[in-house]
């Protein structure tokens, strides 16, 4: 089940970061022809694995399972970007109202690989578990099975679809809020916790635990702890599986489940011992702490997903590296949003949210110690399930420690009762340590120059943007002025002057490319860069072509640039005559005309210059 939830995060998210294209990367029907090939391949690979010798057993086919349901991902993944079925998705009708239908119809095209699998190791299932499926049947009892992992994603994005539609702007507004977000989350958190756990006991098809001398033994056993729960039986691979589980965490709608297998193996001991583990999960809250350890990966990936774009896109190398490749900009965008917090999100699940399973699996065990008043009951559980499951016993696993390391673990705490408690401190200054670490984290990505980054994305995006046209379009003396207003905008003035100089030299009869070089060589900063001279005879042709405000006021500055005050002063009231509207605009430009001179302004910019360059 942990393996699973890990797989549909990643599928979700693969859809979910998914950019919609203006246009499909192929015509439809190659982009089905393709889409069919992936089927077709991986249905192959899928029948071919599990023909294989170590599929017939029930290590190999979870084995083969867990392979294929990787594989799966990078089919799904392949399918995304070659296939673009989100484009074809996003034209459904009422797709533009309900954008989560489009999303949930992605994950079916990933549930149609899983298919396939579930397909294809029908056979061996059979086998080893000894019960017969249609094909159909099978395939739906594995839906069930993972259903539960999906559904709360399924339900929280209907809802927040269907908030959206509602004609109450007020409340729009709100729930579109931090606060209105946090609430809307927390209602939804207090639904799945009241009405999740029936729902999942109903579609993986628990059956209440008959009544008997089993079922009023345990419930003594509970009422002794101070704990009530109702009792069914779990069918989990056909109740084969020797586990037991606990979910719920209000009283009333709690369940402890328990595998027919489970029941048939263990003595009356052993399960007050296995029991005792469960409710250890509920005394230290555990259900509790495994929502708030997920809402803080929602948390921080919400704080660090849009700093993280932004650097990313804002790396000149990338720029360079689309260039090289001939990568559009819409793909770069999809990919530096999308690995940084797909990588981040299988280190957090695997190892941090795996850190805190396993400890709070061990500090489960040792909760027994204190229940039963010994570690032998779970110890022996331990080696029977161990055995009878494959040998396992020494078989690593990310979310819960190994059977031989909690054997281990309960005959050093039986023997060093002080261990117990050192364990329970360590989950505690673990939590500690978590919530501090979110904390600092929150506070520091708080105070990322998200606006400073956005800008400099914007610019390289623009700039690659602009170079992938330059290199499409070399004759089009539009891209390279855009640059060369980019550039100008960047402060980086001798590449401005290189992009206008070739726009003007493509179109030489273009106002708008002769009033932006003339201003360059009038205004920049870069003083070497200057030349009154050919500015005034760019000014001028540009102002024959186009007398618009900005270009008199280009060619206003020419005269001034040249000791021509007279003649700056009245194309600068001709401008404000034209466009009243910025009537102080020129007014002031006409007072610096008239108070200031060319040469003053070229030799406090040398000064301001020289002393940046040598400060005291």
């Amino acid at each position: 089940m942990y393996n699973n939830l890990l797989y549909f995060l990643v599928a979700i998210f693969l859809f979910s970061v998914d950019s919609v294209p203006t246009e499909p990367l192929l015509p439809a029907w190659q982009g089905g022809l393709i889409f069919l090939f992936l089927l077709l391949g991986y249905n192959r690979i899928a029948r071919r694995a599990y023909r294989q010798p170590t599929a017939v057993s029930s290590a190999g086919y979870f084995g083969t399972e867990k392979r294929l349901s990787i594989l799966a991902l990078c089919f799904f993944a392949v399918s995304l970007y070659s296939c673009d079925p989100k484009f074809y998705l996003s034209r459904l009708p009422g797709a533009g109202l309900m954008p989560a239908l489009v999303n949930i119809l992605g994950l079916l095209i990933f549930i149609i690989f899983l298919a396939l699998m579930w397909r294809a190791g029908k056979e061996n299932y059979q086998r080893i578990f000894d019960r017969k499926y249609s094909v159909s049947g099978f395939v739906l009892a594995n839906l069930k099975v993972n259903l539960p992992i999906v559904l709360p994603w399924i339900i929280l994005s209907l809802c927040y679809d269907l908030l959206a539609l509602l004609p109450f702007p007020g409340l729009q507004k709100f729930a579109g809020s931090q606060w209105g977000d946090l609430l809307f989350f927390a209602v939804f958190l207090g639904f799945v916790i009241l009405f999740f756990p029936p729902l999942v006991r109903r579609l993986w098809g628990c059956k209440k635990l008959p009544d008997g001398y089993l079922k009023e033994r345990l419930e003594k056993f509970c009422k002794r702890q101070g704990f009530s729960a109702d009792f069914y039986l779990w069918p989990l691979f056909e109740g084969r599986v020797l586990t037991a589980g606990v979910v719920g965490i209000v009283p009333g709608l709690r369940y402890i489940l328990i595998t027919p297998a489970l029941l048939e193996t263990l003595s009356l001991e052993e399960l007050e011992a296995v029991i005792a583990h469960e409710l250890g999960h509920i005394k230290k809250r555990h259900l509790l702490l495994y929502v708030f350890l997920i809402a803080g990966f929602s948390l921080l990936a919400g704080l660090v997903a849009e700093p993280m774009v932004y650097l990313v896109l804002s790396i000149d190398p990338l720029n360079r590296a689309m260039m090289q490749f001939n990568m559009s900009a819409e793909s770069i965008l999809t990919v530096a949003g999308a690995v940084p917090l797909l990588f981040f999100m299988i280190i957090y699940f695997r190892y941090i949210f795996g850190y805190f399973i396993r400890n709070f699996e061990r500090q489960a065990d040792l909760f027994t110690l204190s229940a039963v008043g010994s570690g032998r009951p779970l110890i022996s559980a331990f080696e029977k399930i161990a055995l009878l499951s494959g040998d396992i016993r020494d078989q690593p696993n990310w979310h819960h420690f190994g059977i031989g390391e909690r054997i281990t673990c309960l005959e050093q705490a039986e023997r060093e009762p002080v261990r117990v408690e050192r364990h329970n401190r360590k989950v505690r200054y673990s939590l500690v340590g978590y919530c501090c670490i979110m904390a600092l984290s929150a506070l520091l990505l708080s105070r990322i120059p998200t606006d400073e980054l956005a800008k400099r994305y914007q610019e390289n995006y623009a700039e690659t943007f602009l170079l992938q046209k330059v290199k499409q379009e070399p004759e089009r003396a539009l891209w390279q002025r855009m640059i060369g207003d980019l550039m100008l905008n960047r402060k980086m003035e001798r590449k401005a002057l290189e992009a206008y100089e070739k726009a003007y030299s493509i179109e030489p009869t273009n106002p708008e490319i002769m009033n932006n070089l003339a201003w360059l060589l009038l205004t920049s900063e870069d003083v070497s860069l200057r030349n009154p001279v050919k500015a005034l005879t760019l000014a001028r042709g540009a102002v024959a072509l186009q007398p618009k405000p900005h270009i008199l006021d280009t060619l206003a500055t020419a005269y001034w640039a040249m000791g021509l005050v007279e003649e700056a002063v009245k194309i600068e009231e001709e401008a404000m005559r034209i466009d009243s509207a910025q009537k102080r605009f020129y007014q002031a430009r006409i007072a610096k005309f008239t108070s200031e001179s060319y040469e003053d302004e070229i030799r406090a910019l040398a000064e301001k210059n020289k002393t940046e360059k040598n400060p005291e």
